[in-house]
């Protein structure tokens, strides 16, 4: 006689948000000091899990960017390039210091800003931008042995950096710490959806004692972007966002003296071929396209699998998906969390739509969602065709296309028919067969059985209309530097 086992379930394990102390209103960070903003313009910034107010933060406008701008002249010209790289090195290894003794806290203001599970932020954002601190300050002072030559070893000057809100935190570290390792100063520009952790990076900076200047943060929308972009007085400008906004600033930088650098949209491919390990080929597939709610430029979106075990993998995946939890992000059980705006969830919704008036046919996880918050329900679908827009437009929401091929040659044929190029996963028991593949997938980062893995020591990027410069790497060190 067998015994009946009970059924386990999940007990609400909330991480805690004693730590964390949110102010009521924010200020600009300008030249080493906290100030207000001209027009004295604020926007608020919402919990995207409950739709509440967490804090008031400064609008900037063109006003605000030029101080900002001349800020950073001043502390480049004054302090930072005349600075050791063995000093400018002891900065930095503060502020990853820093990052690391306040983890929890800029974990869980990560999560409450941008509706990301607390595991994602804790486990992945704040670990991986601490550790590009603690790796580019390691190469501050190794650059001419590193770049062939002291020769080639001048930073540019200011530089100005704008960041979205899929990864405020780390893609803010990426582009700081290499930036502060070369010699550079920066004027830094968050989302508008997700300030908090920027402004909390820019008190950790006050605390490490940076000279005042070295590192600026603006905060304000779309417009304040578009005034740094703008601004005369920048000699670099590194943008990660859509491909729409990187079109618009490369159009406004034609033939202006500065770098430019943009890491933007994608819609990458995925393919699993016969002999994959298909148990392991699905939880890679679960880890690209619903990471961090799919709000991922190089989210996995695009799912091309062998037609001989096409079937046996859509089933494995329905499976799959009905295990995910959705809900409290601030939940240590919580897989899939908020969509970060109303403007987004609403995107994906007009884009799932779409798909299902094409033809195709949506299988989605069954859960309920609270009536406040921006919810989507993990989500795939089959009988996909590649000319439908969910196969070719980029959703940024965790929504899956799947699509079957019969010849290797055809399964990168198809990966490649799109105007994206930032990264690609293919999963094979043949080392052959994947190399073969990875080879001659036009994406600037490719995976192998496994996918989502950075470190800041290679360097990540794209092609086509995924952008071009690379960050992370010595490649990515090259790209603040004259």
């Amino acid at each position: 006689m067998s015994a009946v086992l009970p059924e386990f379930g999940y007990s609400p394990s909330l991480e805690s948000t004693a730590p964390l102390q949110i102010l009521e209103r924010y200020g600009l960070f300008i030249g080493g000091e906290w100030i207000q903003p001209a027009a004295g313009g604020s926007f608020a910034t919402v919990n995207p899990a409950t739709e509440e107010v967490l804090a008031k933060v400064a609008f900037a406008d063109a006003t605000d960017v030029d101080r900002a701008v001349r800020a950073a002249r001043r502390g480049y010209e004054k302090y930072w390039r005349k600075l050791r790289p063995a000093e400018r090195a002891k900065y930095i290894f503060r502020i990853a210091r820093a990052l690391t003794e306040r983890s929890r806290e800029l974990a869980v203001l990560e999560t409450l800003d941008g509706g990301k599970p607390i595991r994602e932020s804790r486990d992945f954002d704040v670990p991986q931008a601490s550790a590009h601190f603690f790796y580019h300050a390691g190469w501050a002072d190794k650059l001419a042995w590193a770049l062939a030559g002291p020769e080639r070893v001048h930073p540019l000057g200011v530089v100005g950096a704008i960041v979205p809100w899929n990864f405020p935190l780390l893609i803010a570290a990426w582009k700081l710490a290499p930036a502060l390792a070369c010699g550079n100063t920066v004027v830094l520009k968050p989302a508008e959806t997700t300030p908090l952790t920027a402004l909390l990076l820019a008190e950790i900076c006050a605390e490490a004692e940076l000279p005042p200047g070295v590192v600026n943060v603006i905060t304000g929308d779309g417009r304040t972007g578009a005034a740094l972009v703008e601004h005369g007085g920048l000699d670099k400008i590194s943008f990660t966002g859509s491909t729409e906004v990187g079109k618009a600033i490369r159009r406004e930088t034609a033939g202006k003296p500065l770098r430019l650098s943009l890491e933007l949209g994608g819609k990458s491919a995925l393919i699993v071929y016969e002999d994959a390990a298909l148990d392991q080929a699905v939880e890679g597939i679960v880890e690209a396209i619903y990471f961090n709610q799919g709000h991922v430029c190089c989210a996995g979106s695009r799912l091309l699998v062998a037609e001989s075990v096409y079937e046996d993998v859509v089933e494995r995946l329905r499976a799959r998906i009905a295990t995910l939890r959705h809900g409290n992000p601030l939940d240590k059980n919580t897989d899939i969390g908020a969509i970060n705006s109303r403007a987004q969830r609403d995107k994906i919704r007009e884009l799932v739509t779409s798909g299902v008036e094409e033809g195709a046919t949506l299988i989605q996880a069954s859960c309920a969602f609270p009536e406040r918050g921006f919810w989507f329900p993990a989500s795939f679908f089959t009988n996909v065709q590649p000319s439908y827009r969910i196969a070719r437009e980029e959703i940024f929401g965790p929504v899956l296309s799947v699509m079957s091929f019969r010849t290797p040659d055809e399964a990168i044929e198809r990966a490649n028919n799109l105007p994206y190029g930032l990264s690609a996963g293919v999963w094979s028991g043949s080392g052959a067969l994947a190399m073969y593949t990875a080879a001659r997938l036009a994406a600037g980062v490719v995976w192998c059985n496994t996918f989502n893995r950075f470190d800041p020591s290679s360097p990540f990027g794209g092609y086509k209309e995924s952008g071009f410069g690379r960050e992370g790497g010595l490649l990515g060190l090259r790209e603040y530097l004259s």
